[in-house]
């Protein structure tokens, strides 16, 4: 089988996968003509408790009602993928802190990037975005190499 030594469990897990992301991104554009990226679902549910200019802007106001759905569908999602392929719940070694800071670090580059991996990646570039195409060469080109300098230096959880 070609590539098996990279899929070892097959292609047919990520297959379903990015037909799922992309079918899903493309009822939602078609539907609402909002692009489905998940960076702006903290702006637009704190339209819902917050008085501030910012968090109420029309396209926030008009949209969080889908945007907390969609978002907690990839919740759920992965947790009903966890417990049906994988057993039971995911856990990981990684230090608290790790993962707090490597999220706080996420969440300045998506605001930084105008939009996250999931707005860029799936749907930027699948409409030949310029912005989008540079944004997710950038994180690309930054996650290799800091998986890179990681292994490297001998880096583990």
């Amino acid at each position: 089988m070609i590539g098996a030594e990279l899929f070892p469990n097959g292609i047919a897990r990520y297959l379903i996968g990015g037909l799922l992301i992309g079918g899903g991104a493309a009822v939602i554009y078609l539907a609402t003509g909002i692009i489905a990226g998940a960076s702006t679902f903290l702006e637009s549910t704190l339209s819902y408790v917050s008085g501030v200019p910012r968090f109420n802007r029309l396209p926030y106001v008009t949209s969080r009602d889908w945007r907390v759905v969609f978002t907690a569908g990839i919740v759920l999602g992965a947790g009903v993928y966890a417990l049906l392929w994988q057993g039971g719940a995911w856990t990981t070694e990684v230090q608290w802190w790790r993962l707090l800071g490597g999220g706080i670090l996420v969440g300045v580059g998506t605001r930084l990037g105008k939009g996250c991996t999931s707005g860029h990646g799936v749907c930027g570039v699948g409409s030949l975005s310029r912005t989008s195409i540079v944004n997710v060469a950038t994180f690309m080109t930054i996650a290799v190499g800091t998986a890179q300098l990681v292994q490297a230096l001998g880096v583990s959880p």
